[in-house]
């Protein structure tokens, strides 16, 4: 143990490898997670070992975790600052208000210090941020020692672990088993019920499904009824529903062909558009041909970031009234992604901008509809410059001191980062033109630098765990249920009965207002529909950026 004590590096990656895999291990539907696990696992080596990792460590890696965070929640959080979410943005702040008030009073009730208090509001919360903001935050209170701070921050750690343990259990089998047996609803079929209602009625599908009769198709036709016709006289006969992709004539073939181009006996046309308006079509060409060689036209691809003010709060169904590619070309929707959130691409999905839609069709179509809602998503390199002046600008804003009523508040740095992540993902997002940060980019720095940070802080936490353990055993696991049933149930009520959200969505969103994954997880797997996500989105976005706001709000209360 003497190499890991004298390189602590060893230490820090060795509690992520290791911490990772305890995070791995499953029970029924739960799973504790990397960062958990890496908690576990440091605390315990931490307390075995007694390795000290500099402070400046942890401070670097979650400003980074805690700008990434920001970044990707920024486009969502904005685009939900309407009155069509405030639905939601109520049940967050049923979060909020509860979550800081029970942590408030058992503080006040069985005499916690700052940090026990802090790391059971982070724990039950399940918010790992909240960690970092409240420790730093601590770091910061005037009139205590170095050795008070140290034990403080340590026991921040501790609390969270017991209470995040207990926390994630109960919201993920409150939210997937015992909230549809309250609603009295069958989860699967009220998800199904909700899709088919979205569609139009058109149905769903469970997730090993898949169509026998996709919608979209292409056709060749043999031409013999339409002889003598332009391309343009066809399209517009089938009401602009279809598209004339290619045009085959003896050995030669048009891709596409120019509108005014006139059709003979015995040209082979290729159509693209839905099912049903192809056979429509067809009757007014000639018989359909089996697949001719060389006329074959691939569908295009794109992933489209939208940047239209104009289009942010329409529905997918709205979009498609307004843009003729989308209604009458051939061009579909068939997912929209928000972050790192994929969303069911229903006739009733609101999209915002900065959303990342993913358009199949005829290539014409597509062209002109891009031009005219965004811009194409390209996988650039990572800007390093527009990264490193948003942490330095989030850094500055940490630095800023209000008091309020005689209580010194700070954002600190990762308050700080927070907020200018939100700022800069959010304008990042009106143009796709600069600051890239590609998704996945963004997801690796943001898990890392929060595991780093998680690592660093269980290793110097270690030694104080064994004492508040002992002092306060059994209220950390009681914490850790009643902050999360409390909550929930209010969101659940008040959801439910006084702003009529539908049972899947609202069971989604409660998730999200715990910025749960697990949870949200186990709800798509006993739903088997990922219409709960749509729920889920919007309150993750809103508790992502409010909820590590909350620790260095309770430290400045309890430090005054």
């Amino acid at each position: 143990m003497g190499v890991i004590k004298d390189h602590p590096e060893l230490a820090v990656f060795l509690c992520l490898g290791a911490g990772y895999l305890v995070g791995k291990l499953r029970v029924g539907p739960i799973t504790l997670g990397g960062i958990c696990g890496t908690l576990i696992v440091s605390l315990l080596l931490g307390a075995w070992t007694e390795v000290q990792v500099d402070a400046d460590v942890k401070t670097i890696f979650f400003a980074i975790f805690i700008f990434a965070l920001g970044y990707m929640a920024g486009p969502q959080f904005i685009a939900n600052l309407n009155r069509k979410s405030l639905r939601f943005f109520t049940l967050c702040g049923i979060e909020l208000v509860t979550v800081v008030g029970i942590a408030y009073g058992l503080a006040k009730a069985f005499d916690l210090d700052v940090g026990t208090a802090s790391g059971i509001l982070a724990g039950a919360a399940t918010e790992s941020a909240v960690v970092g903001t409240a420790t730093e935050a601590i770091g910061k209170l005037d009139g205590l020692t170095a050795a008070q701070i140290s034990t403080y921050q340590g026991h921040v750690a501790t609390a969270y672990t017991v209470c995040y343990l207990f926390g994630l259990v109960t919201i993920v089998i409150y939210t997937s088993q015992l909230m549809p047996m309250i609603l009295r609803i069958d989860l699967r079929e009220s998800s199904r019920a909700l899709w088919e209602r979205m569609r139009g009625g058109s149905g769903g599908l469970e997730s090993d499904e898949r169509e026998a009769l996709p919608g979209m198709v292409g056709r060749t036709f043999l031409v013999t009824i339409a002889d003598g016709a332009t391309v343009s006289q066809l399209e517009h006969r089938n009401g602009s529903r279809v598209t004339v992709e290619a045009v085959k004539r003896g050995s030669k073939v048009l891709t596409p062909p120019p509108p005014d181009f006139e059709l003979t006996l015995s040209d082979l046309v290729l159509m693209v558009g839905r099912r049903a308006n192809i056979i429509e079509a067809g009757r007014l060409i000639g018989p359909e041909t089996p697949a001719v060689p060389g006329l074959d036209t691939p569908l295009a691809t794109a992933q489209v970031s939208l940047t239209d003010p104009s289009v942010s709060g329409k529905t997918l169904d709205g979009l498609r009234k307004e843009h003729a590619e989308l209604r009458d070309s051939g061009v579909y929707v068939t997912e929209v992604q928000r972050g790192d959130q994929v969303l069911p691409a229903t006739p009733e999905t609101e999209v915002h901008r900065g959303d990342v839609l993913t358009l199949v069709g005829a290539r014409s179509g597509l062209g002109r509809l891009v031009q005219k809602i965004g811009s194409v998503v390209r996988n650039d390199a990572t800007d390093f410059v527009y990264l490193g002046a948003g942490i330095v600008v989030g850094s500055l804003l940490g630095q800023i001191v209000v008091k309020f009523g005689g209580v010194p508040l700070s954002l600190g740095t990762g308050g700080g980062c927070l907020v200018s992540g939100l700022l800069f993902g959010w304008f990042r997002s009106r143009s796709q033109t600069f600051g890239a940060f590609p998704p996945q980019a963004a997801s690796t720095l943001k898990d890392m630098g929060l595991a780093v940070f998680i690592a660093c802080t269980g290793l110097v936490s270690g030694p104080q765990a064994g004492p508040l353990l002992k002092e306060y055993g059994a209220l950390l696991p009681f914490a850790g249920i009643v902050m999360v049933l409390v909550p929930a149930t209010l969101s659940l009520l008040v959801g439910r009965r006084l702003l009529g959200i539908e049972p899947p969505l609202l069971i989604g969103a409660i998730a999200g207002q715990q910025c749960s994954t697990p949870a949200i997880t186990s709800v798509t797997q006993v739903a088997q529909s990922s219409v709960p996500m749509l729920g889920y989105t919007i309150t993750y976005a809103l508790s992502n950026f409010l909820l590590p706001l909350t620790g260095p709000l309770l430290v400045g209360i309890l430090g005054a």
